[in-house]
């Protein structure tokens, strides 16, 4: 394909200073982990052990770090690890947050160090029975201020990186907050605020490691020379279609996370029937007989018609995520052809979904096994991941496009009236 060019394009679509390869490798590693704490977080679940661990931040009285493992049985095993592992997130999503500072940050981590190191100190010598607590804080303001003297000194990322890398610090924060919330006040209802701040955070983690790559950073694969220079460049549509089926896929995972929640079991135990129709029959005869079933049959709690509409709402919707991103497979195909890298994408998103919806049914065919069902649950995470990124891929391709051909033109239309383009005043 050719192109009109112009060096001002090829130096604006640049980054203003490289990002350092190990930064993207630490975002992949932050990513990978944050999908492991989903399938972690998922067992507790799944497994109804979510109120094993009463207390929150401690563990049964004990710091959680410190808490014996010997006392890690049952259901505390799955919760308390959920514990240790989110903090292990947290600790990965701060120290990238820090490292878009780069050398910048080494002040704060000298000043932050201390400050923790004295607080530890005042806790653990102040306050009776917090010895163990402040240790924690005392090791970590040491770890930080160690950290300042040692830490990388390359170049901070643009602004708008270091900004999302807050907002993810942050992020982390906020779930770490909810599930303690959730324990603390016994509610379900932010256990499901809980579980979708996690899809979210999921996403912003992929979209920083997309962000951190070299082929973001090379104008999206798309700089002079290189193999993707001459890729075809979607449509404004495809983008869009992408958007849209991956709202969708949100919406399912919260109706998911809300019937998970409800702690009811199957509200409905048959697929692809429901009890035994298509659509189940909501009046109270026949829920009074769904619930006196359930009671002999597998002893679970008695469900309600709404929890029944919920779980066909679920259902109609995962029939509509797999139209729609079978269109969006069509429709990139049909733009740029099989072997184009959104068109792969998109086959490998399909993939994703068809195998989603067969853990879907095999989540009711095992009653609700709590290994499917985490599966079934991180299976989510990574198709709603996969098609926010091939929205932002498509995007960046269609605007750097959009933004290439303007400027060039102008450009062109300068030299045939044997003038160059006046400078900008900012007076326009």
């Amino acid at each position: 394909m050719s192109r009109l060019t112009s060096p001002v394009i090829e130096t604006h679509l640049q980054p203003a200073t490289p990002i350092n390869s190990w930064v993207h490798r630490f975002a992949v590693l932050t990513a990978a982990a944050t999908l492991g704490l989903i399938g972690l977080g998922g067992l507790v679940t799944s497994h109804g052990v979510g109120m094993s661990v009463p207390d929150w931040p401690n563990t049964y009285g004990y710091n959680m770090f410190f808490f014996p493992f010997s006392k890690w049985v049952g259901g505390i095993f799955y919760e308390h690890s959920h514990r240790l592992f989110a903090s292990a997130v947290g600790l990965l999503t701060t120290v990238l947050a820090l490292w878009f500072y780069g050398r910048n940050a080494r002040r704060f981590l000298k000043i932050a160090g201390a400050l923790l190191a004295i607080a530890g100190l005042v806790v653990g010598a102040g306050l009776s029975g917090h010895r163990d607590d402040g240790l924690v804080l005392g090791l970590t303001g040491m770890v930080a201020l160690g950290s300042g003297f040692v830490w990388p000194r390359c170049e901070p990322s643009p602004k708008w990186l270091r900004r999302l890398g807050v907002v993810a610090f942050f992020g982390v924060v906020l779930q770490g907050v909810l599930g303690g919330l959730r324990v603390v006040l016994f509610k379900d209802q932010i256990g499901i605020f809980h579980a979708t701040l996690a899809q979210l955070f999921f996403v912003l983690i992929c979209a920083l490691a997309l962000f951190t790559s070299r082929w973001w950073q090379n104008w999206g694969g798309r700089a002079a020379g290189s193999p993707s220079h001459d890729w075809l460049v979607p449509a404004p549509l495809l983008p869009r279609l992408f958007a849209i089926s991956s709202l969708l896929i949100l919406a399912q995972l919260i109706l998911g996370a809300t019937m998970r929640h409800q702690h009811a079991g199957l509200a409905i135990p048959d697929f692809p029937m429901a009890y035994g129709r298509l659509w189940p029959a909501l009046d109270p005869a026949s829920v009074a007989g769904y619930n006196q079933h359930r009671m002999e049959v597998v002893a679970v709690n008695p469900i309600t018609a709404a929890q029944i509409v919920l779980q066909m709402v679920h259902r109609l919707f995962a029939l509509a995520i797999l139209a729609a991103v079978a269109f969006c497979l069509w429709r990139a195909r049909r733009e740029l052809g099989r072997v184009h890298p959104l068109s792969k994408a998109a086959s490998i998103w399909l993939a994703l979904i068809l195998i989603q919806a067969l853990l879907g049914a095999a989540t009711i065919w095992s009653n609700k096994a709590a290994d499917v069902a985490t599966l079934h649950v991180m299976t989510g995470a990574v198709s709603l991941a996969l098609g926010t990124l091939l929205t932002i891929v498509a995007y960046r391709l269609a605007t750097a496009e959009a933004s290439e051909k303007q400027p060039a033109v102008f450009s062109q239309a300068a030299i045939s009236f044997g003038t160059r383009p006046a400078p900008a005043t900012g007076l326009e």
